[in-house]
């Protein structure tokens, strides 16, 4: 064998690795997302089981967001120095114990523990999984490497909460906590036997929290924080108004989740391959086209067929954004790729909570009509969100002049 043959025998030993190692990685994201989610479908179930009201159990869902939250910078500040392939070890390690705590709970205590134990690692695994996957491959393909990794996060609603659902109703909820923990072992091997060695952060702590200093880097959160949390201003009420206002039954309304978790799948793929040939400006476009289909939403949620393809549009809009504001945030915190990226899925999670709130006081106080103007209010905060994508974008002409 020449060379040139043994290079590119080489080329493409490290292609199929690398792609394994994402698969690896999107596995773990599967298992977070599903840990993540499934409580909703299991409310009901878990709330008689543990002698809870349905808000008390609801409060699960608070928990975990604040686990997520709080517990990314504070994880990966106090893991900074450790080697990134070890780390990601470590947190599917804790990942599995606040999993298997959660199948043995014995009361609602123990399994709000459990719930924060297991939320505690999602911050930084979604963080240095993004470094990682974006170290895997060629520059050019860094935000495609980032999305198939968020891949996970989108069948988790797709497949790991239905199903998940249908095994904690079938045969009691800690069943689904157990698959949880199986899931999260198998991705703990993969990431074990396919990740590479990445090498740990090579700044000082100070430096990395130095560049949480710059104003770019507030304005990077602010975009995340404002651009994604429109859709869950909707998303957190898409039940009522596809029942109360559609005229769905609540029986099909999973089946409509469905179609909607084909959309982020799709969105996320390709939101990454536009955000690797020209990041801002695709990332800004596709943000204006989220906020146009949640402003539409409010007329076409009166029919049902319109209905079925807007949530569709919207699912590919949604997660369109994620891959972008992922990666732009890796680009403007290059020194603190680490402490940068988790804080930004911390950005996400904020996003989320701040937008069902708002969706939430809107339905309360019924302002423009309660739930009929939660799509209006969703374009709204989407709106926030690209303009300051076009302040991000005037900075970075201002950095490169």
């Amino acid at each position: 064998m020449n060379s040139k043959s043994m290079a590119n025998h080489s080329s493409i030993t490290s292609s199929k690795g690398s792609t394994l190692a994402l698969y690896a990685l999107t596995l773990g994201a599967f298992a977070i997302g599903m840990t993540e989610f499934i409580i909703m479908g299991l409310l009901p179930d878990v709330a008689s089981n543990l002698h809870v009201s349905i808000p008390s159990a609801g409060l699960l869902i608070t928990g975990y967001a604040l686990g997520v939250a709080v517990g990314a910078p504070f994880i990966t500040i106090a893991t900074h120095r450790m080697q990134r392939k070890a780390l990601l070890i470590l947190l599917m390690l804790i990942f599995i114990t606040g999993n298997v705590l959660a199948a043995l709970a014995p009361n609602y205590e123990i399994l709000m523990v459990a719930r924060i134990v297991a939320a505690l690692t999602h911050g930084s695994f979604f963080g240095v999984g993004s470094v990682v996957a974006a170290e895997l491959v060629p520059k050019e393909k860094r935000a495609g490497a980032i999305a198939i990794m968020f891949t996970g996060l989108t069948l988790a609603n797709i497949l790991g909460v239905p199903i998940g659902t249908f095994l904690g109703q079938s045969f009691g909820w800690r069943s689904t906590f157990w698959v949880i923990s199986v899931v999260g072992l198998i991705a703990l091997l993969g990431v074990m036997l396919l990740v590479p060695k990445v090498k740990a952060a090579q700044s000082s702590l100070r430096q990395e929290l130095g560049v949480l200093k710059r104003p770019t880097v507030h304005v990077a959160l602010l975009m995340t924080v404002f651009g994604f949390g429109g859709v869950f201003t909707a998303f957190t009420y898409i039940t009522p108004i596809l029942v109360d206002i559609t005229g769905f039954s609540p029986g099909s309304v999973s089946y409509i989740l469905v179609l909607f978790g084909i959309g982020i799948t799709i969105g996320n793929i390709y939101g990454g391959k536009l955000a690797d040939k020209r990041l801002l400006p695709s990332l800004t476009w596709i943000l204006v086209s989220l906020a146009i289909i949640l402003a539409l939403f409010s007329l076409t949620d009166q029919n049902k067929i319109m209905a079925l393809i807007t949530v569709f549009i919207l699912g590919i809009a949604a997660f369109g954004t994620v891959p972008g504001l992922q990666l732009h945030m890796l680009n403007t915190a290059k020194e603190a790729p680490t402490l940068a990226s988790t804080l930004n899925i911390a950005a996400f999670n904020l996003g989320n909570a701040l937008g069902a709130y708002l969706g939430g006081v809107v339905i309360d106080m019924n302002i423009g009509g309660g739930l009929h103007a939660v799509p209006w209010v969703a374009s709204l905060v989407t709106v926030a969100g690209i303009l300051f994508t076009l302040w991000g974008m005037q900075q970075n002409k201002k950095k490169s002049n």
